[in-house]
């Protein structure tokens, strides 16, 4: 064992935060902390760093341990971030300072100071295998590779750590983290400011780190792809369970309805014992001449029954964001339309031609490393800037609801009720009712906005949301913060809304369950693909590892050849004419004057794809298999949309 709490009891003034928390970590170990915002994680990670000390109970950490805990805020005084990352290699930096010293000193030494420069000799050689040993040679390249694999370019080292925005403090934050290699390293929601390719790479670090790992995460996707074993902290305890988070889902599920049964059959234990002491009391008044052995077997029983242990009563569904989204009116058939939308900054391309037709009803994800410009997209959608080219148009009664990713109000004093109140034009009353849905009970309408913690100000935000019932969501990374009950509160929802969702959002899980389109920007290139993540994610693979055949190969002949498989966009042009896709034909840049023989040839060949598919979806041993039906139904769906934009390009040069 590496970690032990035994009966762990803290309190933040008079309020009990953890009342009995027993756990165990072994040594290498990668476990996932778990449990609803504000139950006490991130005070049992103070506990175990070190920060704080508990009222009750012990802690215990091997001898000899280092413990690295990911600070909520980064210090970094007036250093660059390149010496913030340096940090982690303090002493291997100094020994290496001293080595660079004792070559000068040795390289000054004359014949005469034979004693002197070979015990000089001696610390140089014992200094450097102590360099060796600690990987000192390659601190450079092993700073590059953390580095680079979070997302933090080398563009960014020079920059002084405090110019940094919050969010790029933690990464650098983690990087320097990782880069020290503690015996145990504590990561609270390390994924936050992180995008897809940044996740992914943790994920596989943290795989094959040797330490311990013990980490709080909301990010289910990221729960199991890494972690072992679920400490779940519900009602001040700590519970255990030697699975990842979707088996710790299922045995939650089974725990809870066995110690319900037992609960109930103790319960019903119970009642007979206070029944029949109940009788023994009554026969032992009663009788005559009076009969005292009745009253002692009935305290005797009465002991039984207060020795016994009680089971609790479990809470097999607790409350969760009661959110039900609803929309005022619909929109037209086209609830969004984008025509070669392009926007850059100076010589730095965002993205071009960016084009796409979002129906009513339908949900797309937008996806991206940080930076790429989905935020900017977004804020063109709003009307809040203007593109370079093209244009971005509403459908007609498109009711926008917008939830910005860090939206700070402009009065942090003002409390939760009157801010909610203001916003939704709600007499108090009304308004209470309606917070109380969002988990805002009794006093805490009296916190001020400003002091709510990250899963609270997003709560509220939804809150007003649901009462302005638009029937376009526009939301930016709406997960952050949420605790796992919450976001399963938002998917649910999204899922019965009727209107039209678009989001920006780096949670995998989140995309796969309410996402049937994606919108990828990468490298400058915006470009659509009709299916799940997990879909995307396999194509993509399948293109990479065709693309490193044909090279391997030498031949980059026909990558699009008949009868290959369509590949999602951002990794290149490389497109299946079975799918002939919108962006394709009707982007600003490939709008080149076609005769209209040719657009008949490719009207003809692309409505034979759709009797194909049509085709493939009436065979019966399909009827089952939901998934293919689904892919099979948005491959028509992008076919569909690449037909219409034919008919329109065969309309206009027929009129040439």
């Amino acid at each position: 064992m590496i970690i032990q709490c035994q009966n762990v009891q803290k309190y933040h003034g008079a309020q009990e935060v953890l009342s009995d928390i027993t756990l165990a970590v072994r040594q290498g170990e990668k476990v996932g902390l778990i449990g609803r915002n504000g139950c006490g994680k991130t005070t049992l990670f103070r506990l175990l760093s070190g920060e704080e000390a508990p009222d009750r109970g012990q802690i215990s950490i091997r001898r000899g341990s280092t413990v690295g805990l990911l600070a909520q805020i980064q210090e970094g005084g007036g250093d660059t971030v390149y010496a913030v990352l340096q940090r982690s290699f303090a002493e291997p930096l100094a020994w290496q300072r001293r080595l660079r010293e004792l070559e000068q000193e040795m390289a000054g030494l004359n014949a005469s100071g034979e004693e002197r420069w070979n015990g000089l000799l001696r610390e140089y050689g014992s200094l450097q295998e102590k360099f060796e040993a600690a990987g000192g040679y390659e601190i450079e390249a092993e700073i590059h590779r953390v580095a680079s694999g979070l997302g933090i370019g080398s563009e960014q080292f020079g920059r002084p750590f405090a110019s940094l925005s919050g969010g790029e403090k933690t990464k650098v934050g983690l990087a320097a983290l990782l880069l020290r290699r503690p015996d145990v390293l504590l990561l609270d929601e390390p994924t936050n400011h992180l995008d897809m390719a940044a996740i992914e790479w943790l994920e596989q670090f943290l795989r094959d780190y040797a330490g311990t790992v013990v980490v709080i995460s909301h990010d289910r996707y990221f729960l199991d792809a890494v972690i072992t074993k679920v400490i779940e902290i519900e009602d001040g305890e700590a519970i255990t369970y030697h699975t990842n988070y979707t088996g710790f889902q299922k045995e939650k599920e089974a725990r809870l309805l066995q110690q319900f049964a037992d609960y109930q059959e103790q319960q019903k234990k119970i009642k007979k014992m206070q029944e029949s002491i109940k009788r023994l009391i009554e026969w032992g008044n009663n009788a005559n001449p009076p009969n005292p052995s009745f009253h002692r077997r009935a305290a005797s029983m009465q002991k039984a029954l207060d020795r016994m242990v009680k089971i609790k009563r479990p809470v097999l569904e607790r409350k969760s964001m009661d959110l039900q989204l609803e929309q005022q009116d619909r929109s037209g058939s086209r609830a969004l339309i984008l025509d070669g939308v392009s926007k850059s900054y100076g010589n730095r391309i965002l993205f071009t031609g960016a084009e796409d037709v979002l129906r009513y009803g339908e949900t797309a994800a937008m996806i991206g490393g940080n930076g790429a410009g989905k935020s900017t997209l977004l804020r063109i959608i709003l009307g809040l800037e203007q593109p370079d080219a093209g244009s971005c148009t509403l459908g007609a009664r498109a009711s926008v609801g917008y939830l910005a990713q860090e939206a700070v109000p402009e009065d942090a004093g003002l409390s939760v009720l009157k801010y909610f109140r203001e916003e939704a034009g709600m007499e108090e009353g009304e308004a209470r009712g309606q917070l109380a849905r969002f988990l805002f009970y009794g006093s805490d309408v009296f916190k001020s906005v400003g002091g709510l913690s990250g899963g609270e100000w997003t709560r509220l935000r939804f809150a007003v949301l649901m009462h302005r019932r638009p029937n376009l969501l526009i939301l930016d990374e709406p997960t952050n913060h949420l605790d796992i009950d919450s976001r399963e509160a938002l998917e649910e929802a999204l899922e019965e809304f009727p209107g039209t969702v678009l989001a920006v959002s780096h949670d995998r899980y989140f995309i796969n369950r309410c996402f049937g389109k994606l919108w990828t920007i990468e490298d400058g290139k915006f470009s659509v693909f009709s299916g799940s993540y997990e879909y995307f994610k396999e194509k993509r693979a399948e293109k990479e590892a065709w693309i490193t055949r044909s090279s391997e190969a030498g031949g980059q002949e026909s990558l699009a050849a008949p009868g290959k498989a369509s590949f999602p966009a951002p990794l290149g042009d490389v497109k299946s004419p079975e799918r002939p896709r919108p962006e394709r034909l009707r982007s600003v840049q490939s709008r080149e004057i076609r005769s209209a023989a040719y657009w008949e040839q490719e009207i003809a060949e692309a409505e034979k794809r759709l009797r194909e598919i049509d085709a493939a979806m009436l065979d019966p041993q399909l009827a089952s298999d939901a998934a293919r039906l689904s892919v099979l139904h948005a491959e028509r769906e992008t076919v569909q949309q690449g037909l219409d934009g034919m008919y329109e390009e065969w309309l206009g040069s027929s009129h040439q």
